[in-house]
């Protein structure tokens, strides 16, 4: 046979060789389903996940809402809840602003009124808004003015922390997570409340988080 049309015939058989593989057939596209958030998906590591974060949140939440010195007062307590002060220190890269948002909002709606949260991420914008009624380029809305922007009373802190055990042998991984969470008084730097949430995994470090 023509050594030409042998080398052709080799080459045509290791694609299909190739494209007929157990590795090739892994990346063959599935359609995409539902999972419940607060279960572990099929896509799962040792990392942080929904379900880690709906429990951490739900777990907070409920102990704030129990918390006097915060829901139980008189008057109900400015407080800012984003991720200005919310560290990540793990190895996992993560959008953190999904705890703290998640917290404020089920916060926001649990307190009924016992909490005010403040948007100081957004205050170059209220303050343009204020700017604008009281130099006459609108009216004043319908909540009237006030003589300056709501201070704040108390503002959460925390930190995401994470520890990492390696088999060298085998490549399984061991990672602990431990987020903790702070309300701290905005005018005596005192601590009011602080909580942690922690949580183990093992398995193969085979996840990419994004």
């Amino acid at each position: 046979m023509n050594r030409a049309i042998t080398m052709t015939l080799v080459v045509a058989s290791a694609i299909t060789s190739a494209c007929t593989s157990p590795q090739a057939a892994r990346y063959v596209a599935q359609p995409a389903t539902y999972v419940d958030v607060g279960v572990q998906g099929p896509v799962a590591g040792v990392g942080v996940e929904s379900q880690d974060i709906d429990g951490m949140v739900d777990t907070m939440a409920r102990d704030l809402l129990a918390t006097p010195p915060i829901a139980a007062r008189s008057v109900a307590p400015r407080i800012v809840l984003d991720d200005s002060e919310f560290v990540n220190k793990g190895f996992q890269a993560m959008d953190k602003s999904m705890i703290t948002d998640s917290l404020r909002v089920k916060l926001n709606r649990a307190s009924q009124g016992r909490m005010v949260f403040l948007d100081y991420a957004h205050a170059g914008m209220v303050q343009n808004a204020r700017d604008a009624k009281r130099g006459g380029a609108t009216d004043v809305g319908t909540t009237g003015l006030t003589q300056a922007m709501a201070g704040v009373d108390f503002k959460l802190t925390g930190a995401i922390h994470q520890l990492n055990g390696k088999n060298l042998n085998t490549g399984a991984v061991q990672r602990l997570t431990q987020v903790t969470f702070e309300m701290t008084d905005m005018e005596s730097g005192a601590i009011v409340w602080g909580n942690e949430y922690k949580f183990q995994k093992s398995g193969a470090d085979d996840i990419v988080y994004q």
